[in-house]
């Protein structure tokens, strides 16, 4: 204690105040620290580990790729397709934690909005939209060019979720028809374009859903029937159809793409060439997207193709574990539709890739060089990161389970 010149004893000054650090703790109430203990933290874990992994494939495949692009007048850097997805990915990421952060509802709300939107945007496509690789799928002019069937993908999700989800409120509401039209629809504009493989992921994503539902086995069986006649009508009368499923169950036609992806995943053994070493990816079509999984194996070896394949099946695993606890209808469907899309997508590369299903033009989710198509997937995962957040409080508080009682 110190003493002023008039004898009357002063109090001692407070020391300065420290500087506050923020810890992104337990207690941390803010809008980043609830996210962050209530998100799934795994399945985030999952998707940056095969982002990363699509990033190191790109550059394995872009030299390929560049090359074969710039023999038809473009002259094109090595790694101009890794830089390009590195962009995308810087872009993708903070749309997906955003995307993420957004409470449950509001989710709901605005994939609906979205799956108007781009539903119109598909529409559109065959009156205004441009071709590539002799098929007509995009919109855009000159460099804002987008693929409205990669955006309507999870939004589809969430409005199939949303309307089958009213049976809970209105048993006689013939949800199930209804949506099957939706998405016969949707099936016949993309056959237009032509696009096959993203019509068989549609209707896949809708099977899936209405399965979870709960259907009889005679219902079941039905859409099976429906399944089997369509794909049977596919192969009578739809061209695209018939040419791939003959070149690949019969081998007649050009089967240079499936050759080329076999001899290249299939290069490499278990341990692949190491990074640049490959050579057959040279002579792969479109090795950054469609075939890039080849590239992987050529390069990474086979046991790396393994790996990637063990994600995918954890992530879906992780979903459906976690939906065992829920209750709310909408959220069940909505998960599961959005984890279906991403690993039957999965599947359906791997598989055109490894030979044993025609090919579809069809890219690796989260791994496949891609502008549309990663920010469309990052914008899906971020909603399935939303619609399977939980609150850690929730369960453990006896406040919660006093009111909850009452």
């Amino acid at each position: 204690m110190t003493t002023t010149t008039a004898g009357i004893p002063s109090l001692p000054t407070s020391a300065p105040a420290k500087p506050r650090v923020t810890r992104l703790g337990r207690s941390d109430r803010s809008a980043v620290g609830l996210w962050f203990w209530e998100i799934d933290r795994v399945l985030l874990l999952l998707v940056v580990i095969l982002l990363s992994i699509g990033l190191i494939a790109v550059a394995a495949a872009s030299p390929a790729s560049a090359h074969r692009y710039s023999d038809v007048g473009f002259t094109l850097s090595p790694l101009h397709y890794f830089w390009r997805q590195l962009m995308w990915v810087c872009i993708g990421v903070p749309i997906m934690i955003g995307t993420s952060m957004m409470p449950q509802l509001l989710a709901r709300r605005f994939g609906l909005a979205m799956a108007c939107f781009f539903a119109i945007c598909l529409a559109l496509v065959p009156l205004f939209g441009f071709e590539r690789n002799g098929a007509t799928r995009w919109l855009g002019v000159g460099f804002s060019q987008f693929q409205p069937s990669e955006f309507l993908k999870p939004f589809y999700v969430i409005a199939i979720a949303w309307l089958l989800s009213l049976k809970s409120q209105d048993k006689s509401l013939p949800v199930v028809p209804i949506s099957g039209a939706v998405t016969v629809v949707i099936a016949g504009l993309l056959m237009l374009q032509p696009d096959f493989g993203q019509t068989i992921i549609f209707c896949s994503m809708w099977f899936a859903m209405v399965m979870i539902t709960g259907l009889s086995w005679r219902a079941v069986g039905v859409l099976s029937g429906i399944g089997g006649i369509g794909i049977t009508a596919a192969y009578l009368f739809y061209p695209v159809a018939t040419q791939r499923i003959n070149n690949f169950l019969f081998q007649s036609g050009d089967t240079y793409q499936t050759d080329s992806a076999h001899a290249t995943i299939t290069a490499g053994g278990l341990f692949g060439t190491g990074p640049g070493g490959g050579e057959l990816k040279f002579r792969l079509p479109e090795a950054h997207t469609d075939y890039i999984f080849s590239v992987i194996g050529e390069e990474f070896g086979l046991l790396a193709c393994l790996a990637i394949l063990c994600i995918f099946i954890a992530m879906a695993i992780r979903v459906f574990v976690k939906l065992l606890d829920e209750d709310d209808t909408f959220l069940i469907l909505a998960a599961g539709g959005l984890i279906t899309q991403f690993t039957a997508q999965a599947m359906v590369n791997m598989a055109v890739n490894v030979g044993i299903a025609p090919s579809k033009g069809m890219t690796l989710p989260f791994i496949s060089y891609g502008g549309s198509s990663l920010i469309a997937l990052c914008m899906g995962f971020g909603l399935l990161l939303a619609f399977t957040r939980k609150n850690p409080y929730l369960t453990r508080s006896p406040y919660v389970v006093k009111w909850s009682n009452r």
